[in-house]
């Protein structure tokens, strides 16, 4: 038993002692030219796979509403800008830099042919180490991981795609005028200017996190800032009047706690002077109101002087209340300049 014992530990040494040469002289061949020696390949994408699987999501973390259109459509921009250099688009090929890549990244109708949508969340949220896919650059905005899912779960079940724009500008994602109707984008001609600088300096730093928007925000001048935000602001957008203040969801509205104002008093309509004055929601977009309540819900949506203030207004929202509230102010008339 002790010569067994002996033979092992000599073959362990021995195995260090031969890591340690390959690492240390530069033996093994890093080039990307080059393929892996014989199981090395499949032993990393093995384990690749069966990671995804046993940390996915459960199917109660989907989204309900993953396969809106609109959803896909804000999936599938922020896909142009960020994904599509190594994945393609279903219709098109790839550049030569990333048919280069080893190992080579999928093409995207490939990469979506054997997961479900709470793996490709998973995959989004999290990236895939050693082979150039990033995790999401921001913390807890799964809201926009969902989005591009949304997009590959289109792709995967060949159901109607999104137009893909002609370039990534602002009007691409919120429309010429500020104006646009995706429920998951915000309409920036509800905004001032001094408010959606703000945001955008927000983005900028980072104390207001999005993947989507850092991308945007973070190579900004403040003289480019301004430009845009003087391009979409209004001047001082008036809220439209509630035609039913009697209705459910009225009443949550309209109603506040001793700490915490209604959401009115800030927010409009009939919002109060002695208030600390907030973007005005009527007509917003209903996804994108009920994405942010979550988030501040949540404790994970920073930037603003009222950040405590929102956070507090949010934290007892259950999600069928965050819903109510979103659906109710963007079904008022939108909000006059």
């Amino acid at each position: 038993m002790r010569q067994v014992l002996w033979t092992l530990a000599t073959l362990a040494g021995l195995a260090v002692l031969g890591a340690a040469a390959v690492i240390g002289f530069g033996l093994y061949n890093t080039s990307a030219r080059g393929a892996h020696l014989p199981g090395i390949g499949w032993a990393l994408h093995t384990t690749f796979k069966q990671s995804v699987r046993l940390r996915a999501p459960a199917t109660e973390e989907v989204p309900a509403d993953l396969r809106h259109p609109d959803r896909a459509a804000l999936g599938a921009l922020h896909y142009q800008n960020a994904c599509a250099f190594c994945h393609g688009f279903p219709d098109a090929a790839r550049p030569a830099t990333a048919m280069a890549m080893n190992p080579r990244p999928p093409h995207v109708t490939e990469a979506v042919a054997d997961w479900d949508a709470r793996h490709m969340g998973w995959i989004v949220q999290e990236g895939v180490k050693m082979s150039g896919m990033p995790h999401w650059p921001a913390e807890g905005r799964e809201d926009e991981v969902w989005s591009v899912v949304s997009y590959l779960m289109a792709i995967k079940e060949g159901t109607e795609l999104p137009p893909r724009p002609a370039s990534a500008t602002c009007t691409a994602c919120h429309g010429e005028d500020g104006d646009t109707t995706n429920a998951y984008i915000p309409r920036l001609d509800l905004l001032t200017p001094d408010q959606i600088a703000q945001a955008l300096r927000h983005y900028r730093s980072g104390a207001r996190e999005s993947g989507i928007m850092a991308a945007v925000a973070r190579d900004l001048e403040d003289a480019e800032i301004a430009r845009a935000a003087r391009a979409f602001g209004r001047s001082d957008p008036a809220p439209a009047p509630i035609p039913d203040p009697e209705a459910p969801a009225a009443l949550l509205a309209t109603r506040g706690t001793g700490d915490v104002p209604a959401c009115t008093a800030c927010h409009g309509p009939e919002r109060d002077a002695e208030a600390p004055i907030a973007p005005v929601i009527t007509g917003q977009n209903e996804g994108y109101l009920r994405a942010q309540l979550r988030l501040w819900r949540d404790g994970a949506r920073g930037g603003g002087v009222r950040a405590e203030l929102m956070r507090k207004a949010a934290q007892d929202l259950t999600d069928a209340e965050i819903d109510n509230l979103a659906a109710f102010f963007a079904g008022l008339a939108p909000a006059e300049p």
